[in-house]
């Protein structure tokens, strides 16, 4: 088998992770129309399409993250994407609701265990601050790619009638893509050290899986139930096995038994900080993205097709700000992230008044390319600055936490913010309304950018104090 010694090619093979789980994200909210109308879907049911996705996905993230120091990282990632491809094409073949929302379920834990492998491969490739910041500029920049990738396909694939369905390319697409990157992988990728000196914690999966159950699927869908009684219960359930899993890893820490999250990863003060402000941004971040989408086609009027197009320039000025963030970072620091709050506060408020019956369509693309320029000067230097002094056995670890705060922030965001804007449609679904409602949880996204600029002030403003290792290894 040839090798490589090149960690730019390993980044390359590794950020195709990324790239398929962004798009999956981007294509099918565009899509959900005509998904809808292809399985003869209810609203529930179509609704778990998107929230089964990241049911999946959020739930057994820590564990692809432990599981890539266990097994090894590059059988990890083998692996993952080859169930993403495969449930993808499941997902492209479903004839009912049910079958498309287990094989969305499947998809999402596949990319739960493939994505926190690129995350750890960049932490462990590119142990030169300069370098790291400059791969994880380039992971920032697949986001942006993807995020343009998902949204123009979906708008066009979804209106496109051939002898497939539309709406069934936007999973067979990714087929290709993933035989290409199975087979680089198996190709060029190395193995990564493993950490298997002790058996692996099957019960702290469990324990973690259900509670993060208990969370996400009544923030998902407990707000268009009603909040029945059913999704406080759960809440209230997922707080108690949440408490339990910390004490029930502590004590398998003291007895020496290999726990699924060492809790001594969260004696970094730096990664606790970067978790707070990811939580506060990507609850700003995935509502954003929710509300704005149905605010173009329902509320202006705006077709998928144009709706998606207006999602290219904050895609591409993300991926250019995510290059130059890169660049800056490492001799600038927290001031990097703090100034594209700063742009993307500005642009929410410009928003706010601008956006109305009539809007020129030249305002619109200015204002979201204005957001997109913003986002990518946050999104992936918080990755960077959470990641600094993180020691390489827990690599694994740390991306699994990391993800899954921006996952579970993503549920928290559409229900609490998303809540704010479909309580107000829902009232009586006129244009004014969605105005409104936009306004309103414009003003919801503020509050979340302005907390998480004031979280990045407690990271140490030495640029040394940020590359100290906080945990001894």
């Amino acid at each position: 088998m040839k090798k490589t010694t090149s960690p730019w090619t390993a980044l390359i093979i590794v950020l195709t992770a990324p790239l398929l789980s962004v798009i999956d994200v981007f294509i099918v909210n565009v899509a959900v129309p005509s998904i809808k109308k292809g399985i003869h879907a209810s609203d529930g049911q179509i609704q778990l399409v998107i929230a089964g996705y990241l049911l999946g996905y959020a739930s057994f993230l820590i564990t692809g993250g432990r599981a890539g120091d266990h097994f090894g990282r590059k059988k990890v990632f083998f692996w993952g994407m080859f169930c993403f491809t495969l449930f993808s094409c499941l997902c492209g073949l479903a004839q009912t609701p049910f079958q498309l929302n287990i094989t969305r379920f499947f998809q999402g834990i596949s990319a739960s265990i493939m994505v926190p492998q690129a995350i750890a491969f960049i932490q462990i490739l590119f142990t030169n601050p300069k370098e790291r910041a400059k791969a994880i500029g380039w992971f920032g920049i697949t986001l942006g790619i993807a995020s343009i990738i998902g949204q123009v396909l979906g708008g066009y694939l979804s209106e496109l009638h051939t002898v497939i369905d539309g709406w069934r390319l936007i999973f067979f697409i990714n087929l290709p893509v993933g035989l290409a990157a199975l087979w680089a992988t198996h190709h060029f990728l190395l193995e990564t050290e493993r950490h298997a000196n002790n058996t692996f914690d099957y019960s702290g999966i469990a324990i973690l899986t259900i509670g993060l159950f208990c969370l996400i699927y009544p923030l998902t869908q407990g707000r268009e139930a009603g909040w029945p009684i059913w999704s406080i219960i759960l809440l209230v359930i997922s707080m108690i096995l949440f408490i339990y899993f910390i004490y029930d890893q502590k004590l398998k820490l003291k007895k020496d038994i290999n726990p699924l999250v060492d809790i001594k990863l969260f004696d970094n003060k730096i990664f606790n900080i970067g978790l707070i402000a990811v939580l506060f941004h990507f609850m700003m971040h995935t509502s954003y993205l929710l509300t704005s989408a149905v605010f173009l086609q329902n509320g202006l009027g705006v077709s998928s097709v144009d709706s998606g197009l207006y999602f290219v320039l904050p895609g591409l000025l993300f991926t250019l700000s995510s290059l130059i963030a890169s660049k800056l970072l490492h001799r600038f620091g927290k001031l990097v992230p703090q100034t594209g709050i700063i742009i993307t506060i500005a642009s929410f408020v410009l928003q706010i008044l601008f956006f109305k019956t009539g809007v020129k369509s030249g305002v619109i693309f200015i204002l979201m390319g204005m957001y997109g320029m913003g986002n990518g000067l946050v999104l992936p230097s918080l990755l960077n600055l959470a990641l600094k002094g993180v020691p390489h056995k827990f690599a694994g670890a740390a991306a699994g936490v990391y993800s899954t705060f921006q996952q579970t922030a993503s549920a928290l965001g559409i229900c609490i913010i998303g809540g704010i804007f479909y309580n107000i449609v829902n009232t009586t679904p006129h244009v004014l309304d969605y105005i409104k409602a936009f306004d309103y949880s414009t003003c919801a996204n503020i509050i979340c950018l302005v907390i998480t600029g004031l979280v990045l002030t407690l990271l140490p403003k030495s640029r040394n104090e940020i590359n100290e290792p906080h945990i001894a290894e």
